[in-house]
């Protein structure tokens, strides 16, 4: 590699490394205690299914129809939004809101144990996650502040490209692992920064893409409706959204939507109106039976007058990443120890950026030059500085 391909390389790396540093760091810090969020909620008291006994909601239980007038009675005035089910046991949530589009910050879920029909109330809050989730997410500035991340998060995996581009030349004298305690300070955190930064390299460009991917969730929900949601209702254009006193039965539409997608488990259904579904339809979103085949949902629309399935159609390949995205991110379908792994690697992630601005920080004059030299020989050339 010429000396000027690596001083190309390196400051490509320099400047995407730098510039989201600062927000990569929040991102981790905020991203781990999230990891354990299903057991931070259950040692305080908040799992809503510990103490629930019975099929899974997603399965049997009381009829939909009857549910969805608990909730109504609960939040009188209000309308259906969203109706999620629970392949482990009998809670089902109810999302209601004061219009069919209304915003996140209007909507209230309630949880209900569909064996018995009983109300468990509101949906248990932790203040805690709650703020560090919006501030992982958008940083409290809504859909500006997840388009601002996910470029972060674009840029990140570049500074993982160029940094893998120059650790080939730069290690070709050393042996993989090498921790040379004896040289100076900034030659130590060097090594530590290349280690960590290798060793976590694949898991970073997960964590990174998928980060990526979460933040464009609205703008692929938005393009999947406007261009397959209403392919699939191409029937319905220009008709006036059906209003909420004449929704039909819950359990009609659910029926149909089984028939056409046999074998297949319900995990939430979109009301008329919603991001998730059209003006006229139940969004009835079915779901595969392996652990990660269960984040590829197939949506079937169902008339929500009249009970007949319209359409049932795959989502296109970006929004399936984005489902995908989700518990990969946070390492959700893998229980526990794989969350214990995610939190480890977060800390190295961490390290790594540590490393990287502390290097950066006791810079000396020619900083570039040197390290392009050291980059190109193989070895670490005015390490002594």
């Amino acid at each position: 590699m010429t000396r000027r391909t690596i001083r190309f390389w390196y400051l490509v790396h320099k400047w995407s490394s730098l510039v989201p540093t600062a927000f990569l760091l929040m991102l981790c810090v905020t991203g781990l205690p999230l990891i354990f969020h299903d057991e931070i909620d259950a040692s305080m008291g908040l799992d809503a299914e510990a103490a629930l006994a019975g099929p899974p909601s997603a399965e049997t239980g009381l009829p939909l129809d009857a549910m969805l007038e608990h909730a109504r009675f609960e939040r009188p005035g209000e309308v259906p939004l969203f109706m999620a089910f629970s392949q482990d046991s009998p809670l089902l949530t109810v999302t209601m809101g004061p219009a069919p589009d209304a915003p996140a910050s209007e909507m209230t879920l309630l949880f209900f144990d569909r064996a018995t029909g009983v109300s468990l109330g509101p949906a248990p809050a932790n203040p805690l996650l709650d703020f560090l989730l919006e501030l992982h997410t958008d940083m409290f500035l809504g859909l500006p502040g997840m388009l601002f991340l996910g470029v972060m998060g674009l840029s990140f995996l570049v500074a993982l490209v160029s940094g893998t581009v120059l650790y080939a030349p730069f290690m070709r004298r050393l042996r993989f692992g090498t921790l040379r305690r004896a040289r100076s300070p900034r030659v130590r955190r060097l090594d530590q920064h290349n280690l960590f930064g290798i060793v976590a390299l694949a898991w970073m460009a997960v964590v990174g893409a998928t980060g990526a991917i979460n933040a464009f969730a609205d703008p692929l929900t938005d393009a999947w409706r406007t261009r397959e949601v209403a392919a699939m209702t191409a029937a319905y254009a220009g008709e006036t959204p059906l209003p909420p006193a004449q929704y039909g039965s819950v359990d009609a539409a659910m029926h149909a939507a089984r028939t056409a997608l046999p074998g297949r488990s319900p995990q939430f259904i979109g009301f008329p109106g919603g991001a998730w579904s059209s003006g006229h339809h139940y969004a009835i979103f079915f779901q595969g039976d392996r652990p990660l085949t269960r984040y590829l949902l197939t949506p079937a629309l169902v008339d929500a007058a009249t009970g007949e399935l319209t359409d049932t159609r795959d989502m296109p390949a970006l929004n399936q990443a984005l489902m995908l995205s989700k518990p990969l991110h946070f390492g959700d379908y893998g229980r526990l120890p794989l969350k214990i792994l995610w939190a480890l690697l977060t800390l190295a992630t961490i390290w790594v950026l540590w490393t990287g601005i502390a290097l950066w920080l006791r810079r000396g004059p020619g900083h570039v030059e040197r390290r392009v030299e050291e980059i190109r020989t193989g070895a670490a050339a005015g390490a002594s500085t």
